[in-house]
């Protein structure tokens, strides 16, 4: 039997296409030679244009991790107050990272498969004066959107920074820093942008950058954004070592985002989201998050009411039939699979999906109509023209 490929339909890495592949196998130059330094002060000129973003971008090696701790670590001190808005596993994770600096926590959570909204970020703001705000823009572990605008505005009218992780949403769904008032956004490759994992990736406000020059010498090093900034202004000095031939990547990455233009790939992301839960739902599997809050990058699918499914079992049965999806976490854990539908996923890897699905459920003995999903999405495939 020919062995079936798989599709990497899990929240992140995402499938690469074969010219962001290119670049990532092409042979590795001197990090100072000038066309490499060309390319990456070009990836940096075209972050900041597409995001709207007046202040600066860090594009460094490491992970969406490494950012989330890059955003803490530049704009606080020991003693500030910062409220985390959580809408899942996730968000709950700055609560570690702020704790170990030493800063006042205080939690806005969210029930799982919604998000925390600016109206319960008002409420609380107007309770206590707070430093910074963190929110997560998409939740990867509930597949929920946090409405980061009307949110913005809100934390804008307090006074205090703003801080959003993009990470699972970036370049799949509408982000822009100066317009929504974002003094940080961290984010990582290897999600909406569809390069392999290995760049962090910050834009900071004027304001942020500001705050990280008042706070004197802060205890990281790599972390720090005055260590970087040189580099960023000048990628032919050093600091630490670039991942030279994932900027090239990134670089092929952002000229298919331009080609396309970044608002219709947000608007791509929303159609094909839509389209993926109707089909999944025509099977019977159900949406984890609410329809205000269900992001467009990802979703979490809870396997159909009555039917007896060994978790583990499906999800092994998926990936032999292609496509590969991960599994739900805390409250959603055995209850479904986490799929993820973002960056250059196109018709033909959305059809193959599905229909892996499709398969699986029927061999694992849920009782779907064969080929009603699959229908359902070819028809808005096919409508979209």
């Amino acid at each position: 039997m020919i062995k079936t490929p798989k599709l990497v339909m899990i929240p992140g890495p995402t499938p690469v296409t074969r010219s962001i592949q290119d670049q990532m196998g092409r042979e590795t130059v001197a990090f100072g030679d000038p066309f490499f330094v060309q390319d990456y002060k070009d990836v940096l000129a075209d972050l900041k244009e597409l995001w709207k973003c007046s202040g600066e971008v860090f594009v460094v090696a490491g992970s969406g991790t490494l950012a989330m701790e890059m955003a803490i670590a530049n704009i606080t001190k020991r003693g500030d107050s910062v409220l985390i808005c959580s809408n899942g596993y996730f968000g709950d994770r700055f609560i570690d990272m702020c704790q170990r600096k030493g800063l006042e926590v205080d939690v806005l959570s969210a029930k799982w498969g919604t998000s925390v909204t600016a109206e319960e970020v008002e409420k609380k703001l107007s309770e206590k004066k707070y430093d910074v705000v963190t929110v997560t823009h998409v939740e990867t572990s509930t597949g929920a959107a946090a409405p980061i605008d009307a949110i913005g505005k809100v934390v804008k009218a307090h006074g205090a920074l703003y801080v959003v992780d993009g990470v699972a949403a970036s370049a799949g769904a509408e982000e822009y820093m100066d317009p929504m008032g974002i003094d940080v956004l961290l984010s990582c490759t290897q999600k909406a942008f569809g390069v392999a994992p290995g760049l962090a990736i910050l834009w900071a406000s004027k304001e942020a950058v500001e705050k990280r020059r008042s706070l004197g010498t802060i205890p990281e090093s790599y972390a720090d954004f005055e260590k970087w900034l040189p580099v960023m202004h000048d990628p032919s000095k050093y600091w630490g070592t670039p991942a030279i031939n994932l900027v090239w990547a990134l670089k092929e990455s952002i000229r298919i985002i331009k080609e396309e233009g970044i608002e219709e790939r947000y608007n791509r992301h929303l159609r094909q989201a839509a389209l993926v839960d109707a089909a999944l739902e025509a099977m019977g599997f159900r949406v984890a998050a609410e329809k205000p809050f269900r992001a467009p990058t990802l979703s979490v699918y809870l396997y159909p009411e009555g039917a007896n499914v060994n978790d583990a079992e499906f999800r092994t049965v998926l990936a032999e039939e292609g496509a590969q999806t991960a599994g739900c976490l805390a409250d959603f854990a055995g209850k479904g699979f986490r799929m993820g539908h973002m960056g250059n996923v196109d018709k033909h890897i959305l059809v193959s999906a599905v229909a892996a699905v499709e398969r699986a459920a029927m061999r694992c003995g849920i009782d779907i109509e064969p080929g009603k999903g699959l229908g359902v999405l070819q028809k808005g495939l096919a409508e979209e023209h």
